[in-house]
């Protein structure tokens, strides 16, 4: 996106009469809540900033900034910048405190020399981290292994108040296998909080809702650890409702009886309310975990969440006694992938 004259005026009555909407004011594809004006200007607003702390990148057209070359073509071996959480960030502000906000932004997010720091102690300071494939620039996806469909697994440290991800594996002087175990580990070693959510109604459904941190999510990889240590339960017999809307949030249903229906309503709407609203979005979806196995359950093609059952996740609800006559339809209010 080239940079020019900020079209983002003041909106109201101008000389007695309405201004007209323009195509400005349609929602950006990408970065929500913002309009396409107002993506406009924070694409600016970020192109700039990045320029001053001596970085040449620039808007890839959907959601990211990337490394540019010399001869002016994507750099792959650069740093890029996701401008999701950016745009989420300066949604809630007003206008005035956009410069500010993006200029702060960067200075978390781009380490001197451009790439991020590498641990002196690998073993305690690495974690694997869940992100979402869109978020990333194309060329660097396939550098990293995928856990689900559209959600890959980064290794990842902190740097001060962010996380830096780590995409050039080699640069980190371990093979997969070693940085696998070493950030699964710590992963193990984090702590959740655990807030149990029940809705009215909802014939006594109960979520776990697990926050604590910018790796909540990313404890998906170690369940059995969160089930075990934050939820006091061991194997489940009939398995979990999972969902990680969001980088620090983490949703869990232990199926126990025929109230998981319910909760699959539920999960659906929460997930949908978080990974719509929340910095560092990963996915609307609701999974079925059995023994390691991870099912999709979500369907999002009609534009709503509904219950996709089949494989071991029938399996189950017909051994609760549970399997729906119909394929049940939750109106979720967000959006699906």
């Amino acid at each position: 996106m080239s940079a020019g004259k900020d079209s983002e005026g003041r909106r109201g009555v101008r000389g007695g009469r309405r201004r007209q909407n323009t195509d400005g004011d349609q929602p950006h594809p990408e970065l929500t809540p913002l309009t396409l004006t107002q993506a406009d200007r924070l694409v600016r607003l970020a192109e700039a900033a990045v320029a001053e702390r001596g970085f040449s990148m620039r808007y890839d057209g959907t959601a990211v900034l990337v490394s540019i070359g010399d001869d002016g073509s994507p750099a792959s071996d650069g740093p890029f910048a996701g401008l999701v959480n950016l745009a989420r960030t300066v949604g809630e502000l007003p206008r005035q405190r956009w410069r500010d906000a993006v200029a702060a932004h960067f200075d978390q997010m781009l380490p001197p020399g451009g790439r991020p720091r590498i641990p002196e102690d690998l073993e305690s300071e690495l974690y694997l981290r869940l992100v979402s494939a869109s978020a990333i620039e194309p060329g660097w996806r396939d550098r990293v292994p995928e856990f689900l469909p559209g959600l890959l697994t980064v290794p990842a440290t902190y740097a001060g108040t962010a996380v830096a991800m780590h995409f050039d594996i080699d640069s980190l002087g371990a093979p997969w296998a070693e940085l696998s175990r070493m950030g699964l580990a710590n992963l193990r070693r984090l702590e959740d909080k655990v807030e149990l959510v029940q809705q009215p109604g909802a014939n006594g459904a109960e979520v776990a809702m697990l926050t604590g941190g910018m790796f909540t999510a990313s404890r998906a990889l170690v369940l059995d650890t969160v089930l075990r240590e934050s939820l006091r339960v061991e194997n489940p017999p009939f398995g979990c409702l999972v969902a990680m809307p969001a980088r620090d949030m983490l949703l869990i249903h232990v199926v126990r009886d025929p109230t998981v229906v319910s909760a699959f309503g539920m999960l659906a709407r929460l997930a949908n309310c978080f990974f719509a609203d929340s910095p560092g979005p990963l996915s609307p979806h609701v999974y079925y975990v059995t023994e390691n196995e991870w099912q999709q359950v979500t369907d999002y093609s009609t534009g709503t969440a509904q219950l996709r059952a089949g494989g071991r996740f029938s399996a189950a609800l017909r051994r609760l006694d549970t399997e729906p006559s119909g394929t049940p339809h939750f109106t979720s209010g967000g959006r699906g992938q």
